[in-house]
């Protein structure tokens, strides 16, 4: 065989060291670009664990924030059911006081007849006060018996006044409603 010529010797010397050349210079970049991304790698992991750190603490403020709002609607809670029973009796309370000013306007309607007993009553005591008197048929007291047809110790089957309906109505209440007596 023989050995190639000089010419040619020169010119792949000359194209391997231009090709030693470019790898120096593609490993060069190669480990710029390498550690710029072992420096952006390092970066976002960094940014990775701030973010999953921030995350974590967002998260139990979350949960702190959630469990005060559980306790407040609770609190909420109790204090609207205190207040519906303070409703409730109030409620009641109305409905009774409705009902007493009911018979009070009843009582009030029915005064004067009241005060006339009141009155009768008072005159009545009046005269069992004197002992020894006896009635005397030509006093005014024998003559209003005779007049309304009243026999002493006996209860006159007559009234001087009529009943309206809700008078009617009202004799049929059971006494145990009332809660005072007048």
């Amino acid at each position: 065989m023989s050995a190639p010529p000089a010419v040619q010797i020169r010119e792949a010397n000359a194209h391997l060291a231009a090709l030693h050349g470019r790898v120096a210079e593609l490993e060069r970049r190669l480990g710029a670009a390498e550690r710029t991304v072992r420096g952006q790698a390092e970066s976002l992991i960094r940014k990775d664990g701030e973010l999953r750190a921030a995350l974590r603490e967002l998260g139990a403020a979350k949960d702190r924030e959630i469990t005060a709002l559980q306790q407040k609607l609770l609190s909420s809670e109790e204090t609207i059911q205190k207040l519906l029973n303070v409703i409730q009796k109030k409620d009641d309370l109305i409905v009774q006081l409705k009902y007493r000013s009911h018979l009070l306007t009843k009582i009030c309607r029915n005064r004067p007849i009241l005060d006339n007993l009141l009155s009768y009553m008072a005159e009545g005591e009046q005269l069992s006060t004197f002992p020894g008197t006896q009635s005397d048929s030509s006093s005014p007291v024998h003559d209003e018996f005779q007049e309304s047809n009243c026999i002493p110790n006996q209860i006159s089957k007559n009234k001087d006044f009529s009943l309206s309906e809700d008078d009617l109505e009202d004799q049929e209440l059971d006494t145990s409603q009332f809660g005072t007596t007048v």
